[in-house]
């Protein structure tokens, strides 16, 4: 059984320099972004112990196949795990709908799938393969 050790939620946006301006107001700092020249697709924020990852529309369609332009508000949650494949497989075992199927990112260095929870709402499991260079 995969074990998970942290949760955060990523939000989407169409513009994501306004988006962090907005955050980075209330106190949150930047932790991590990628790429780290240029314009960000990604880019997460911290405060207190907890984070929010924002990343453009675009990064969600072209790298994970999700479309996070849908009626209502999107938001996922995040769930680190030592095993994404792993803990797909116990997901959808269980009943849960996947929404984008477990494949590696960001040069290798992570690996990522979505299932849906009961109402819909996108649940990403993510595993670190290897350190930052």
């Amino acid at each position: 059984m995969p074990t998970y050790s942290e949760a955060s939620i990523n939000l989407y946006s169409t513009d994501l320099p306004r988006a962090l301006a907005f955050y980075q107001r209330f106190g949150f700092e930047e932790t991590f972004r990628t790429p780290r020249h240029g314009a960000p697709v990604h880019v997460e924020l911290r405060l207190e112990g907890f984070t929010i990852g924002i990343a453009t529309v675009e990064v969600a369609r072209e790298d994970h196949g999700l479309n996070p332009m849908g009626e209502g508000r999107w938001i996922e949650i995040i769930l680190w795990t030592d095993d994404v494949d792993g803990a797909m497989a116990a997901a959808e075992a269980a009943g849960a709908p996947v929404i984008s199927a477990a494949h590696e990112f960001l040069g290798g260095r992570l690996k990522a799938g979505w299932i849906a929870d009961p109402d819909g709402n996108p649940v990403q499991f993510v595993q670190r393969l290897k350190v930052e260079d």
